[in-house]
């Protein structure tokens, strides 16, 4: 199967097509290290067969936290507790990226004692106003992303992925529905690209050009007025000249209701890959390779994608939550999908400062254990 056919990502061979796709953890300690259970789940993951691993979002900076416990990467103090993790993964025969971001809109302000920073204004939810960025934030925040990629670098990791997906900061101002500015960062769409772009820039001028750099941005937002591919092909066009190795491509935003990021729902393997349509258009139009995350749970369904050319990569989350051996059973002849319900328990454990895990499964086995001691 293709699936498990070898690929190179930049400079980088992986061993599969499976990616685990960026999924914040909470796991980290309170100053936003790295920590043993954290390492641990990284290493579990390799010895289940996972291809290449994506770290959860990691903050690059204190007011650009989205939630508790979040792994963060802008000081030294943060690099011992790395480079335990990415050697214990290497060691294990896994590779790994870091994906770097800020969250923007949705920074967590009573975590961080900021306002959160936009493209434009914008009221929030709890009353609060959300900034409109000025070009001082703009450069302060460029330089933070490229003291982050600095930092990653020495960490040891295989790569970087920069997040400029589901409405946190990059992915704002690339999206008409949160970028009203009437500078050369908002109006078309390469004006809204102006900010990531220089982003990557700085980023590649922290490490060399066999390092890859990869992007995560949405195919579509889900919203009025929101980012659609033809736009995204455009910024898409603009990351390959740039330099970028590969693009993730996911879809949604907090307020995209449904159609939000993690849908809720168990699903057939026919809804399988919800952006299917727009990836395969995106595919046929760039010459770098695509990672398409977006409710896989069936092998067939994985393997038919990278036959038809709709993708080179497969991102999983939410399954190797549930199951974080599922890719080295499925390569060792099992036919049923994930187990994962879809749920979404596991993100509220964590919005909760419980840390990832899958919770019907955990109850499952408590239960298991507890039947057995009887």
């Amino acid at each position: 199967m293709k699936i498990f056919e070898p690929a190179d990502v930049g400079a980088v061979t992986v061993v599969n097509r499976f990616v685990r796709s960026a999924t914040t953890e909470g796991l980290a300690s309170g100053q936003g290290c790295s920590t043993s259970m954290l390492t641990k789940l990284m290493v579990q993951l390799v010895r289940g067969g996972v291809g290449l691993i994506i770290t959860g979002q990691t903050a690059i900076s204190p007011e650009g936290r989205a939630g508790i416990r979040q792994l963060c990467l802008w000081h030294t103090d943060h690099l011992p507790a790395l480079l335990e993790m990415t050697g214990k993964v290497h060691d294990a025969g896994g590779k790994i990226i870091i994906q770097i971001s800020h969250a923007g809109i949705y920074a967590n302000t009573s975590l961080t004692g900021d306002a959160a920073i936009a493209p434009t204004m914008r009221p929030q939810g709890d009353g609060s106003i959300c900034r409109a960025m000025t070009r001082h934030d703009i450069q302060r925040i460029i330089d933070a992303f490229a003291g982050a990629a600095s930092l990653a670098r020495s960490a040891g990791f295989d790569g970087i992925q920069v997040c400029a997906a589901h409405g946190h900061l990059l992915s704002s101002f690339l999206s008409p529905y949160y970028n009203r500015r009437r500078d050369e960062y908002g109006g078309t769409a390469e004006n809204r690209a102006r900010f990531l772009l220089e982003v990557l820039q700085a980023v590649r001028g922290t490490t060399s050009r066999d390092f890859p750099l990869l992007v995560k941005m949405n195919v579509n937002d889900f919203v009025p007025g929101g980012l659609t591919v033809n736009d995204t092909l455009k910024t898409a066009a603009m990351l390959e000249i740039a330099g970028v190795r590969a693009i993730e491509l996911s879809g949604g935003t907090p307020q995209s209701g449904g159609l939000s990021p993690a849908r809720a729902g168990k699903l057939k393997p026919e809804s399988e890959g919800y952006y299917k349509e727009d990836a395969r258009y995106f595919r046929s139009k760039i010459g770098i390779p695509v990672i398409l995350g977006g409710g896989f749970r069936s092998l067939h369904v994985a393997e038919k994608f990278l036959q038809e050319g709709i993708c080179d990569f497969i991102a999983m989350s939410r399954p190797l939550v549930c199951e974080p051996d599922l890719v080295q059973q499925w390569k060792e002849g099992r036919q049923e999908p994930s187990a994962c319900v879809s749920d979404n328990q596991c993100c509220l454990l964590v919005r909760a400062g419980k840390g990832l895990y899958c919770l019907p499964r955990t109850l499952e086995t408590k239960k298991a254990l507890s039947q057995d001691s009887v």
